[in-house]
């Protein structure tokens, strides 16, 4: 019996090794890696969209913007080519929401902070208040890296345009005052296509975590 077993035994390891290869093919192929869906405007609450994009069902992207960073520096598209990136909106003195979301994009920015293809992009909702100055100010009380992190201002239509008609980040068109941006808590997920891959409650610590999970897999996607 023994002699048996020694006749046949690198036999039997070869059918293990070619068992194991052929199992690991089929759950390949039976468990195709996760993608993220791409967002179009009419898979957004209308509520969010502007009346203009409602309808559409393809080929949505963030568009051009030209704003400025709590340096002063100019900040287009073109910080943001080729990178995967966080973007939301807030305003400095907010009491309400905006100090949850800037603590939870402090933790994606630690995270994530030497990984150079994700960077962070928050617009603030009154521009005329949050200055350069102001906004730099509240980037050294936070701790905010530059290299990764743009707290922008701009012309205020520019940036409520980018919430509503971009970013689907918005619930009002404003109607001239000084908050009458409507924003969300929401972080929006942007890949290096300007394509929108997923939408987080900035308030929420669960979310943060399936935001970075989401990072993952859209890094993943790019190999």
């Amino acid at each position: 019996m023994l002699q048996f077993f020694a006749k046949y035994k690198f036999f039997g390891i070869f059918l293990f090794v070619l068992s194991a290869i052929i199992i690991t093919i089929i759950y390949n192929i039976l468990s195709p890696e996760k993608r993220l869906p791409v967002y179009q405007p009419n898979m957004v609450n209308n509520e969010l969209v502007d009346s203009t994009l409602q309808e559409v069902r393809k080929y949505h992207t963030i568009k051009d913007f030209k704003l400025y960073n709590q340096n002063g520096d100019t900040i287009t598209q073109d910080f943001y080519k080729d990178k995967i990136y966080v973007a939301d909106f807030f305003f400095t003195t907010c009491q309400t929401i905006c100090p949850i979301m800037t603590d939870h994009m402090l933790q994606i920015q630690e995270k994530l902070k030497n990984d150079e293809d994700i960077l962070l992009l928050s617009h603030t909702v009154i521009p005329n208040a949050d200055s350069v100055p102001q906004l730099k100010k509240y980037a050294l009380e936070k701790g905010v890296i530059d290299s990764k992190w743009n707290l922008v201002t701009g012309n205020k239509k520019d940036i409520y345009d980018l919430a509503r008609k971009s970013y689907l980040a918005s619930k009002s068109d404003g109607d001239g005052g000084p908050f009458d941006l409507i924003h969300t808590e929401n972080f929006v997920l942007v890949d290096k296509e300007r394509r929108i891959r997923g939408f987080y409650d900035g308030t929420d610590p669960k979310a943060i975590e399936e935001l970075l999970t989401d990072i993952e897999i859209l890094k993943n996607e790019d190999r």
